[in-house]
């Protein structure tokens, strides 16, 4: 007897420890509309990685929210006063995407007449959003790979390591898995990326959710 009322005393405990984490959820990621099993469960794990630093990759099609998802967890999360800096990896050129990313120093190249801070050093001690990551070039994954193990960067053009604290929220459409096999992606940069991995479903897959999603775009206009 001893031991059953244990184990309900147990269950009772996890259950109200669920129902606060999905308040609390709920809350945090307000932004978020829906209802439906799915959404109630991307809010849960949202909730979960906001309570620390750790990388967050956000996976599913154009179009299903990852941009809202990111900026609510970087709101939730104890950055929410630091810089949140989106970037679109696939809009960079390649030539220019290092540069883009880290920066330069004056001199590095013809038209670098000034240092020029990149957008790693602009998301310092915030979030850095790097949109399809899959579009780095090679070069420039090795150099993420470094800021990601040793926590600094270095300016096109310069030796002296910079330090940054970024927190990664990293969305993408693509499998990078199979972008690893097809030698597209390093393996060694996505492991360490791919720490906690929240799936945004398509409306297609919750469509009881559309009636509210209609009321709050008709509160808007």
């Amino acid at each position: 007897l001893v031991v059953d009322r244990a184990a309900e005393h147990r269950g009772l405990v996890a259950r109200v420890d669920e129902l606060e984490d999905a308040v609390r959820a709920r809350k945090e990621f307000s932004g978020i509309i829906g209802r439906t099993a799915a959404i109630e469960q991307v809010l849960r794990r949202l909730a979960r990685a906001a309570r620390s630093d750790v990388t967050v990759m956000l996976t599913g099609e154009t179009g299903t929210g990852k941009e809202l998802a990111a900026r609510s967890l970087h709101r939730a999360g104890r950055r929410a006063d630091q810089p949140f800096v989106a970037v679109n990896c696939g809009a960079i050129p390649a030539a220019l995407a290092e540069d883009e990313l880290f920066g330069h120093v004056r001199g590095a190249f013809t038209d670098a007449r000034a240092d020029r801070k990149g957008r790693f050093e602009q998301a310092n001690l915030g979030t850095l959003f790097l949109d399809e990551i899959g579009d780095l070039p090679p070069e420039v994954q090795v150099k993420l790979l470094r800021a990601l193990q040793e926590g600094e960067i270095s300016r096109v053009g310069s030796e002296q390591a910079v330090h940054i604290d970024v927190r990664f929220i990293l969305p993408t459409n693509r499998d990078l898995s199979r972008d690893i096999s097809g030698g597209q992606f390093r393996a060694d940069l996505f492991w360490p990326l791919n720490v906690v991995q929240v799936e945004m479903p398509a409306l297609r897959d919750r469509r009881e959710d559309l009636p509210l999603l209609v009321a709050h775009l008709l509160d808007r206009v």
